[in-house]
Protein backbone atom coordinates (compact mmCIF):
# COMPACT_ATOMS: atom_id res chain seq x y z
CA UNK A 1 0.00 0.00 0.00
CA UNK A 2 2.68 2.00 1.09
CA UNK A 3 4.30 1.73 -2.39
CA UNK A 4 1.50 2.08 -4.29
CA UNK A 5 0.68 5.48 -2.59
CA UNK A 6 4.38 6.92 -3.45
CA UNK A 7 3.33 6.37 -6.98
CA UNK A 8 0.26 8.12 -7.10
CA UNK A 9 0.96 11.74 -8.04
CA UNK A 10 0.71 14.42 -5.92
CA UNK A 11 -2.03 16.64 -5.92
CA UNK A 12 -2.23 20.40 -5.92
CA UNK A 13 -5.33 21.62 -4.55
CA UNK A 14 -6.42 24.96 -5.63
CA UNK A 15 -8.23 27.83 -2.95
CA UNK A 16 -11.76 28.14 -4.14
CA UNK A 17 -10.91 32.66 -4.39
CA UNK A 18 -8.13 31.57 -6.59
CA UNK A 19 -9.66 29.68 -8.87
CA UNK A 20 -12.76 32.17 -8.76
CA UNK A 21 -10.09 34.66 -9.48
CA UNK A 22 -8.94 32.60 -12.75
CA UNK A 23 -12.33 31.69 -14.08
CA UNK A 24 -13.33 35.01 -13.99
CA UNK A 25 -10.65 36.33 -16.21
CA UNK A 26 -10.87 34.33 -18.82
CA UNK A 27 -14.64 34.90 -18.63
CA UNK A 28 -13.47 38.97 -18.44
CA UNK A 29 -10.37 39.00 -20.97
CA UNK A 30 -10.56 43.01 -21.36
CA UNK A 31 -9.81 43.06 -17.15
CA UNK A 32 -6.36 42.13 -18.31
CA UNK A 33 -6.01 44.29 -20.67
CA UNK A 34 -7.04 47.29 -18.49
CA UNK A 35 -4.20 45.72 -16.72
CA UNK A 36 -1.84 46.02 -19.49
CA UNK A 37 -3.02 49.63 -20.27
CA UNK A 38 -2.64 50.90 -16.71
CA UNK A 39 0.74 48.99 -16.05
CA UNK A 40 1.97 50.62 -18.88
CA UNK A 41 0.99 54.17 -18.44
CA UNK A 42 2.34 53.56 -14.54
CA UNK A 43 5.62 52.99 -16.02
CA UNK A 44 6.08 55.71 -18.70
CA UNK A 45 5.14 58.04 -15.78
CA UNK A 46 8.13 56.41 -13.87
CA UNK A 47 10.01 56.52 -16.76
CA UNK A 48 8.89 60.08 -17.30
CA UNK A 49 12.95 61.52 -17.39
CA UNK A 50 14.36 59.30 -19.67
CA UNK A 51 11.17 59.10 -22.44
CA UNK A 52 11.00 62.29 -22.58
CA UNK A 53 12.61 63.91 -25.19
CA UNK A 54 12.73 67.89 -23.58
CA UNK A 55 12.26 69.34 -20.26
CA UNK A 56 8.25 70.04 -20.47
CA UNK A 57 8.91 73.09 -18.95
CA UNK A 58 11.60 74.22 -21.48
CA UNK A 59 10.11 77.31 -23.62
CA UNK A 60 11.36 78.09 -26.85
CA UNK A 61 9.78 80.70 -28.78
CA UNK A 62 10.62 79.68 -32.39
CA UNK A 63 9.50 76.30 -31.55
CA UNK A 64 5.64 77.52 -31.02
CA UNK A 65 3.02 75.82 -31.89
CA UNK A 66 4.63 73.18 -34.29
CA UNK A 67 2.58 70.17 -35.56
CA UNK A 68 3.52 66.35 -34.42
CA UNK A 69 6.51 65.51 -36.45
CA UNK A 70 9.05 63.11 -35.97
CA UNK A 71 11.16 65.62 -33.54
CA UNK A 72 7.82 66.68 -31.62
CA UNK A 73 5.69 63.37 -31.11
CA UNK A 74 2.73 65.25 -29.86
CA UNK A 75 3.76 68.90 -31.47
CA UNK A 76 4.50 72.03 -29.25
CA UNK A 77 2.60 74.62 -27.40
CA UNK A 78 1.52 78.14 -27.63
CA UNK A 79 5.24 78.49 -25.29
CA UNK A 80 7.30 76.12 -28.30
CA UNK A 81 7.14 73.36 -24.85
CA UNK A 82 7.06 69.82 -26.31
CA UNK A 83 3.68 68.38 -25.60
CA UNK A 84 4.82 65.03 -25.55
CA UNK A 85 7.20 65.48 -22.61
CA UNK A 86 4.32 67.25 -20.70
CA UNK A 87 1.62 64.74 -21.69
CA UNK A 88 4.52 62.28 -19.48
CA UNK A 89 5.05 64.36 -16.68
CA UNK A 90 1.00 65.28 -16.49
CA UNK A 91 0.47 61.08 -15.95
CA UNK A 92 2.48 61.34 -13.11
CA UNK A 93 0.27 64.06 -11.58
CA UNK A 94 -3.09 62.38 -12.39
CA UNK A 95 -2.06 58.49 -11.23
CA UNK A 96 -0.29 60.04 -7.83
CA UNK A 97 -3.36 61.88 -7.14
CA UNK A 98 -5.62 59.03 -8.39
CA UNK A 99 -4.02 56.62 -5.80
CA UNK A 100 -3.60 58.61 -3.24
CA UNK A 101 -6.77 59.49 -2.91
CA UNK A 102 -8.03 55.99 -3.48
CA UNK A 103 -5.95 54.65 -0.65
CA UNK A 104 -6.77 57.25 1.90
CA UNK A 105 -10.10 58.14 1.31
CA UNK A 106 -10.40 54.02 1.33
CA UNK A 107 -8.56 53.69 4.98
CA UNK A 108 -10.17 56.70 6.13
CA UNK A 109 -13.87 55.56 5.03
CA UNK A 110 -12.95 51.72 6.17
CA UNK A 111 -12.44 52.95 9.54
CA UNK A 112 -15.46 55.44 9.90
CA UNK A 113 -17.48 53.06 8.23
CA UNK A 114 -16.54 50.06 10.98
CA UNK A 115 -17.80 52.03 13.70
CA UNK A 116 -20.56 54.16 12.95
CA UNK A 117 -22.02 50.24 11.30
CA UNK A 118 -21.69 48.55 14.43
CA UNK A 119 -21.52 50.81 17.15
CA UNK A 120 -25.33 52.61 17.39
CA UNK A 121 -24.35 55.90 18.78
CA UNK A 122 -22.11 56.90 16.39
CA UNK A 123 -23.77 55.50 13.25
CA UNK A 124 -26.36 58.33 14.44
CA UNK A 125 -24.14 60.96 14.86
CA UNK A 126 -21.50 60.50 11.91
CA UNK A 127 -24.32 59.34 9.47
CA UNK A 128 -25.99 62.88 9.70
CA UNK A 129 -21.77 64.19 8.87
CA UNK A 130 -22.02 62.10 5.84
CA UNK A 131 -25.34 62.82 4.72
CA UNK A 132 -24.60 66.30 4.50
CA UNK A 133 -21.29 66.02 2.56
CA UNK A 134 -22.92 64.13 0.29
CA UNK A 135 -25.69 66.60 -0.48
CA UNK A 136 -23.00 68.79 -2.10
CA UNK A 137 -21.74 67.64 -5.52
CA UNK A 138 -18.01 66.44 -5.30
CA UNK A 139 -16.85 68.59 -7.70
CA UNK A 140 -17.84 71.59 -6.29
CA UNK A 141 -17.32 70.43 -2.62
CA UNK A 142 -13.60 69.89 -4.02
CA UNK A 143 -13.67 73.65 -5.67
CA UNK A 144 -15.15 75.36 -2.62
CA UNK A 145 -12.06 73.44 -0.63
CA UNK A 146 -9.53 74.34 -3.12
CA UNK A 147 -10.54 78.38 -2.89
CA UNK A 148 -9.43 78.04 0.56
CA UNK A 149 -6.02 76.65 0.05
CA UNK A 150 -3.31 77.43 -2.22
CA UNK A 151 -3.48 75.35 -5.37
CA UNK A 152 -0.75 72.24 -4.84
CA UNK A 153 -0.70 68.71 -5.51
CA UNK A 154 -1.58 67.82 -1.29
CA UNK A 155 -4.42 70.33 -1.37
CA UNK A 156 -5.46 68.98 -4.51
CA UNK A 157 -5.71 65.02 -2.98
CA UNK A 158 -7.08 66.25 0.52
CA UNK A 159 -9.96 68.24 -1.47
CA UNK A 160 -11.12 64.71 -3.50
CA UNK A 161 -10.71 62.42 -0.58
CA UNK A 162 -12.86 64.36 1.24
CA UNK A 163 -15.51 63.96 -0.95
CA UNK A 164 -14.87 60.43 -1.72
CA UNK A 165 -15.20 59.21 2.03
CA UNK A 166 -18.67 59.67 2.43
CA UNK A 167 -18.91 57.14 -0.21
CA UNK A 168 -17.15 54.36 1.23
CA UNK A 169 -18.56 55.18 4.68
CA UNK A 170 -21.83 54.25 3.56
CA UNK A 171 -20.44 51.35 1.64
CA UNK A 172 -18.58 50.02 4.52
CA UNK A 173 -21.37 50.76 6.87
CA UNK A 174 -24.35 48.72 5.24
CA UNK A 175 -21.82 45.67 4.88
CA UNK A 176 -21.26 45.91 8.77
CA UNK A 177 -24.62 46.01 9.08
CA UNK A 178 -25.24 42.81 7.20
CA UNK A 179 -22.38 40.96 8.97
CA UNK A 180 -23.35 41.97 12.91
CA UNK A 181 -26.32 39.86 12.06
CA UNK A 182 -24.52 36.68 10.96
CA UNK A 183 -24.17 33.91 13.67
CA UNK A 184 -20.53 33.68 13.70
CA UNK A 185 -20.52 37.73 14.75
CA UNK A 186 -23.27 36.98 17.38
CA UNK A 187 -21.47 34.09 18.51
CA UNK A 188 -18.31 35.79 19.33
CA UNK A 189 -20.04 38.90 20.90
CA UNK A 190 -22.05 36.17 23.34
CA UNK A 191 -18.51 34.76 23.95
CA UNK A 192 -17.01 38.31 25.37
CA UNK A 193 -15.03 38.82 22.61
CA UNK A 194 -14.36 43.04 22.63
CA UNK A 195 -15.63 45.23 20.05
CA UNK A 196 -12.23 46.28 18.48
CA UNK A 197 -11.18 42.31 17.99
CA UNK A 198 -15.04 41.37 16.98
CA UNK A 199 -14.15 44.40 14.31
CA UNK A 200 -10.74 43.11 13.01
CA UNK A 201 -11.14 39.20 13.41
CA UNK A 202 -14.41 38.34 12.38
CA UNK A 203 -16.02 41.84 10.43
CA UNK A 204 -12.79 43.40 8.72
CA UNK A 205 -11.75 40.20 6.58
CA UNK A 206 -15.54 40.10 4.97
CA UNK A 207 -15.42 43.61 3.83
CA UNK A 208 -12.01 43.67 1.79
CA UNK A 209 -13.30 42.57 -1.32
CA UNK A 210 -15.78 45.19 -2.25
CA UNK A 211 -13.09 47.96 -1.01
CA UNK A 212 -10.61 46.83 -3.68
CA UNK A 213 -13.21 46.90 -6.57
CA UNK A 214 -14.45 50.42 -4.91
CA UNK A 215 -11.11 51.77 -4.49
CA UNK A 216 -10.55 51.60 -8.55
CA UNK A 217 -13.41 53.50 -9.20
CA UNK A 218 -12.46 56.06 -6.58
CA UNK A 219 -9.06 56.11 -8.75
CA UNK A 220 -10.49 56.74 -11.74
CA UNK A 221 -13.01 59.24 -10.71
CA UNK A 222 -10.03 61.27 -8.81
CA UNK A 223 -8.31 61.30 -11.81
CA UNK A 224 -11.30 62.51 -13.98
CA UNK A 225 -12.43 65.55 -10.92
CA UNK A 226 -7.89 66.66 -10.71
CA UNK A 227 -8.64 67.24 -14.37
CA UNK A 228 -11.56 69.16 -13.57
CA UNK A 229 -10.05 70.98 -11.09
CA UNK A 230 -7.00 71.95 -12.81
CA UNK A 231 -8.83 72.26 -16.23
CA UNK A 232 -10.56 75.55 -14.57
CA UNK A 233 -7.76 76.81 -12.27
CA UNK A 234 -8.64 75.51 -9.35
CA UNK A 235 -6.19 72.26 -9.14
CA UNK A 236 -2.70 71.83 -9.31
CA UNK A 237 -0.21 75.05 -9.64
CA UNK A 238 0.59 76.06 -13.67
CA UNK A 239 4.45 75.51 -12.97
CA UNK A 240 3.90 71.54 -12.62
CA UNK A 241 2.06 70.01 -16.31
CA UNK A 242 -0.91 67.63 -15.20
CA UNK A 243 -3.58 67.10 -18.36
CA UNK A 244 -5.88 69.60 -16.98
CA UNK A 245 -3.54 71.94 -17.05
CA UNK A 246 -2.33 71.14 -20.22
CA UNK A 247 -5.97 71.09 -21.78
CA UNK A 248 -6.58 74.37 -19.93
CA UNK A 249 -3.84 75.92 -21.84
CA UNK A 250 -4.92 74.87 -25.22
CA UNK A 251 -8.47 75.79 -24.92
CA UNK A 252 -8.23 78.96 -26.66
CA UNK A 253 -6.18 77.21 -29.70
CA UNK A 254 -8.70 74.17 -30.36
CA UNK A 255 -10.25 75.09 -33.45
CA UNK A 256 -6.72 75.88 -35.04
CA UNK A 257 -4.36 73.01 -32.67
CA UNK A 258 -6.79 70.11 -32.09
CA UNK A 259 -4.01 68.13 -30.91
CA UNK A 260 -2.53 70.16 -28.22
CA UNK A 261 -5.87 69.54 -25.98
CA UNK A 262 -6.78 65.61 -28.02
CA UNK A 263 -3.45 63.97 -26.68
CA UNK A 264 -4.05 64.50 -22.81
CA UNK A 265 -7.60 63.86 -23.09
CA UNK A 266 -6.96 60.90 -24.77
CA UNK A 267 -3.98 59.41 -21.95
CA UNK A 268 -6.58 60.52 -19.37
CA UNK A 269 -9.79 58.96 -20.80
CA UNK A 270 -7.93 55.69 -21.42
CA UNK A 271 -6.09 55.60 -18.16
CA UNK A 272 -9.46 55.81 -16.76
CA UNK A 273 -10.94 53.37 -19.57
CA UNK A 274 -8.42 50.92 -17.88
CA UNK A 275 -8.94 51.31 -14.17
CA UNK A 276 -12.83 50.61 -14.78
CA UNK A 277 -11.96 47.75 -17.20
CA UNK A 278 -9.59 46.57 -13.90
CA UNK A 279 -12.51 47.34 -11.33
CA UNK A 280 -15.12 45.19 -13.64
CA UNK A 281 -12.61 42.07 -13.70
CA UNK A 282 -11.78 42.36 -9.99
CA UNK A 283 -15.73 42.67 -9.16
CA UNK A 284 -16.44 39.65 -10.97
CA UNK A 285 -13.42 37.74 -9.74
CA UNK A 286 -13.82 38.84 -5.77
CA UNK A 287 -17.97 38.37 -5.73
CA UNK A 288 -19.18 34.71 -4.85
CA UNK A 289 -22.40 35.73 -5.23
CA UNK A 290 -21.69 36.49 -8.67
CA UNK A 291 -19.74 34.13 -9.81
CA UNK A 292 -22.59 31.47 -8.81
CA UNK A 293 -25.30 33.37 -10.76
CA UNK A 294 -22.63 33.14 -13.56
Amino acid sequence: MAAAAEALPAVHSVSPTRQRFKDALRRHPTAILGAAVLAAMIGAALAAPWLGTVDPQAVSPVKRLHDPSVAYWFGTDMLGRDVYSRVLYGARVSLTVGLAVAILSTLAGLAIGLATGFIRWVDAVVMRVMDGLMSIPPVLLAIALMALTKASIGNVIFAITLTEVPRVVRLVRSLVLGLREQPFVEAAIAAGTGTARTLVRHILPNTVAPLVVQATYLCASAMITEAILSFIGAGTPLNIPSWGNIMAEARSLFQLKPYLIFFPGACLSLTVLAVNLLGDGLRDALDPRLARRM
